[in-house]
């Protein structure tokens, strides 16, 4: 084992804790009114709420490619089921470097199995491709919250065994052992074992199949949930969108009782003040605005995600509420980093925005004034965008993508915040189209991406 680095035991722990395709309209401090969220609500409150947040590419394994590595994905992952290089380096090589323990439970979906070749949930990671994690306990890719397998160790120490309850709850409980161990070695001044932590808690709800805990289900009623007014009024798309919500509100109901579990046991433990929360998910879900449905698409139901940090210290000595900034997929590797006190590797493409804990960073030049989004290989799946996008979320508003080699939204969505005035071929708005298709030029050119933008 290297020599312990005495200055690592002064910083932070890290917990991250994100579900799969939460949208970030989804919650009762964002205004949704058929979701209760108190945890989540209480953490936006004391916390830091990062109320613009986008999923630059909304789909599972590109984001969580682009999650642990802070790369882009046309650099990491580019598509659904495209496996993540073990020889990247990710977020848990970087914190290991600095004398962090990590750890990491749930859903992985960075392998590259093919559920055509079998059932995901038995596939095993091979312990090389597990992102660098000192303890990893998950799986691939598991669509079964009442039936989920999850592995870990190697050797005569492999295990793979079916979770015995619903998954949030399951992983939750091992994710609060965990750190009850963590905070165990601390209080007995292990030198060996008494070092910062960071873990990771990832889990499939609110995904497909919207399946949640009874008590959670009984809540709510398909009849009585309340459409976002982009919802069309086509009966088929009314009468699954009405259905599905009624179970994902449950399921994130039940993630957002699993987050308070989380917290309690910070407080319990005497390591609230010294450990960061930071709650997000990976996507949204569409639910039927503009007719469609799940992920992979421009629209604002898809893109953007909750994305909160909390630290047990109320609100002394940091700022609390609302902050603007479109921090994107490849920034919460660095962001993390930088809450740590640390610097972020030169390898993450991403933007530090721990100064919004702080308070620092407002001024206009400090952060980029705009968030890349794309659809790099499209998945061929139903209700999936299916041909390549590249675009652009601004600070001031604004919202334009392309398909190769044609214009396709323009939004304004100070004015337009449900996306029904498509503005992309509009010459009155050709001013702004614009500046935002020079913007949409320099990031597809600073990310050496590959994509043929429109001549405009």
């Amino acid at each position: 084992m290297p020599q312990k680095d005495h200055t690592a035991a002064r910083r932070p722990n890290v917990i991250w804790v994100f579900g799969d395709q939460h949208r970030g309209q989804a919650l009762s401090c964002a205004g949704d009114p058929n979701v209760h969220t108190p945890n989540l609500d209480r953490m936006a409150r004391e916390g830091v709420h990062f109320s613009a947040a986008a999923s630059g590419f909304p789909l599972c394994c590109p984001f969580r490619g682009a999650l642990v590595t802070g790369r882009y994905p046309h650099h990491c992952v580019p598509g659904h089921e495209y496996p993540l290089s073990d020889e990247l380096p990710t977020i848990a090589t970087a914190l290991k470097d600095a004398g962090y323990h990590t750890a990491y439970f749930g859903k992985w979906h960075l392998d590259g199995f093919e559920e055509r070749n079998g059932r995901a949930a038995m596939h095993i990671v091979p312990p090389h491709r597990r992102g660098g994690f000192d303890e990893w306990t998950g799986y691939d890719n598991n669509n079964a919250q009442w039936d989920c397998w999850v592995h870990g160790g190697q050797g005569p120490e492999a295990f793979h065994f079916r979770l015995p309850g619903y998954e949030t709850d399951c992983l939750t409980d091992m994710l609060i052992e965990h750190v009850e161990g963590r905070a165990d070695a601390a209080a007995m001044d292990d030198e060996r074992e008494d070092r910062p932590f960071f873990a990771v808690l990832s889990v499939q709800p609110p995904h497909d199949p919207y399946l949640a805990p009874a008590e959670y289900m009984a809540r709510h009623n398909p009849a009585m949930v309340r459409l976002r007014p982009n919802v069309p009024r086509v009966p088929r798309v009314l009468d699954q969108a009405r259905r599905e919500l009624a179970g994902y509100y449950a399921q994130i109901e039940n993630l957002d009782a699993n987050v308070g579990r989380i917290l309690e046991a910070l407080i319990r433990l005497g390591i609230a003040e010294d450990t960061y929360v930071v709650f997000f998910s990976d996507h949204g879900d569409m639910h039927g605005s503009h007719g469609q449905f799940r992920k992979t698409a421009p629209w604002e139901e898809a893109v953007r995600t909750p994305m909160i940090v909390w630290r047990g210290m109320g609100g002394y000595g940091h700022r609390c509420g609302r902050v603007d900034v479109p921090i994107n997929h490849v920034d919460i590797a660095p962001t993390t980093m930088g809450l740590c006190g640390l610097e972020a590797p030169d390898w993450m493409q991403g933007t530090d925005y721990s100064a919004a804990w702080r308070g620092g960073g407002d001024k206009p030049g400090d952060w980029p004034e705009s968030a890349y989004i794309q659809l790099v290989v499209p998945t061929g799946h139903g209700h999936s965008i299916d041909r390549p996008w590249r675009g652009v979320i601004t600070r001031d508003g604004w919202k334009y993508v392309c398909l190769e080699g044609q214009p396709w939204l323009l939004h304004n969505l100070n004015e337009d915040p449900y996306e029904q005035a498509n503005l992309a071929f509009n010459t009155a708005f050709r001013t702004p189209r614009r500046r935002l298709h020079d913007l949409l030029a320099r990031w597809v050119t600073d990310t050496e991406d590959e994509f043929s933008l429109p001549e405009v």
